[in-house]
């Protein structure tokens, strides 16, 4: 008992110092994104004017809104900025107790992992939002005025980044899926209906009810599934082709 105890104590102790360098990093970017965050709110809601110009301005209807709002975007940025960081220290964990061929394949996932996150999230912000800001700002008129909150305003960039982000994560993983042999070959694609009423469900959550919005959101998902699924016939063809050239070598 002792000598297990012993054992697992400076795994425990490297685990705390991980996470303590994890959460100082956090910290120390937020503080920094706060310093810049009339700057990166500016950003954000620069799509939102050029949607609609004679907008000009948000408004808050709680003292404390402007505040919270900003803080939580602070805290965003903060967390997007010290990623690589942050994997680097989940890396340098679990790299020891990793075999030479596990390694190359968990640094493959990392780096393809937050590639798609990355372009999903870039994909949103500048192709997706700017749109969907002009869909929804084209009900304006003489008769109704538009007042977005601030807030609200923030919380729907950050959703919609992050949804796609996720999203843009779907063909990785279905391909790895079929790769590690978790599922069949064909399973993504005779399930098709199954995983399409899960998308429409997931987007209608994301959209906070919204049934435009929702619409807008599941169209590129059911791209992104059918790319995963020719995506997995390409990999998995190639796997099959290598698994039956070895056996008959056997």
């Amino acid at each position: 008992m002792i000598a297990a105890l012993e054992h697992y104590a400076p795994h425990h102790q490297e685990l705390r110092t991980r996470l303590i360098r994890s959460f100082l990093a956090i910290g120390i970017c937020t503080v920094g994104a706060y310093l810049f965050v009339d700057q990166i709110a500016a950003f954000c809601m620069r799509p939102l004017f050029i949607a609609y110009p004679p907008l000009g301005h948000l408004v808050y209807t709680k003292l404390t809104e402007a505040f919270i709002s900003y803080i939580k975007l602070s805290l965003l940025v903060g967390i997007l900025v010290s990623s690589p960081f942050l994997l680097y220290q989940v890396w340098m964990f679990v790299a020891p107790g990793l075999l030479e061929h596990e390694k190359r394949i968990a640094r493959q996932v990392v780096f393809w992992a937050t590639m798609l996150f990355a372009a999903g999230a870039v994909f949103a912000f500048f192709v997706v939002l700017p749109r969907t800001l002009h869909f929804f700002m084209s009900y304006a008129g003489p008769g109704l005025q538009p007042m977005p909150k601030l807030g609200l305003y923030l919380t729907f960039v950050a959703r919609m980044v992050m949804a796609f982000g996720i999203a843009f994560e779907v063909p990785f993983l279905m391909v790895m899926a079929v790769r590690t042999g978790l599922v069949q070959r064909d399973h993504f694609r005779s399930r098709r209906k199954y995983f399409y009423m899960v998308i429409v469900a997931l987007s209608f959550l994301l959209a906070a009810g919204d049934i435009t919005a929702t619409a807008l959101l599941c169209l590129p998902l059911f791209g992104l599934y059918e790319a995963g699924i020719i995506a997995g016939k390409v990999f998995s063809g190639t796997s099959r082709t290598e698994d039956d050239n070895s056996a008959a070598a056997d």
